[in-house]
């Protein structure tokens, strides 16, 4: 993960205004994933993830912990707690609710190949 963009520092970033009916607007590129817990240790391994895209009104980032909770098998730890700068709009113009936001959320994060980058990391966390 570049050592200027961790999960946390997305919280800094402009808030990024988009209409959630719109689709996806832009396409994220992966910027890194740390492992904090790598296999052999009591904890199954999990770490963070962070994705960015650029619109043309702003940068746009997005990260969430992940965990494996097989062989082969990686989720997000907790699909509610995604970090964003992105706040969503409905149709009618209101700021979505926080659990609104999720679902929007949840299928961009959906789209992406965050497993497989989660995947890599692991391997050359190990190896």
């Amino acid at each position: 993960m570049p050592p200027d963009v961790t999960p946390w520092s997305l919280r800094a970033w402009p808030t990024l205004l988009w209409q959630a009916e719109s689709g996806t607007f832009v396409k994220f590129e992966h910027l890194g994933t740390r492992v904090s817990c790598p296999l052999g240790g009591a904890e199954p391994p999990a770490g963070q993830t962070v994705w960015a895209a650029h619109a043309a009104n702003g940068d746009a980032g997005m990260a969430w912990d992940w965990i494996q909770i097989a062989r082969g098998v990686v989720a997000m730890a907790d699909p509610m707690s995604l970090v964003t700068n992105l706040r969503l709009v409905g149709a009618e113009g209101s700021v979505l609710t926080a659990q609104q936001s999720a679902l929007v959320l949840n299928e961009l994060v959906r789209a992406l190949p965050w497993q497989s980058e989660v995947q890599r990391a692991l391997h050359a966390a190990n190896n």
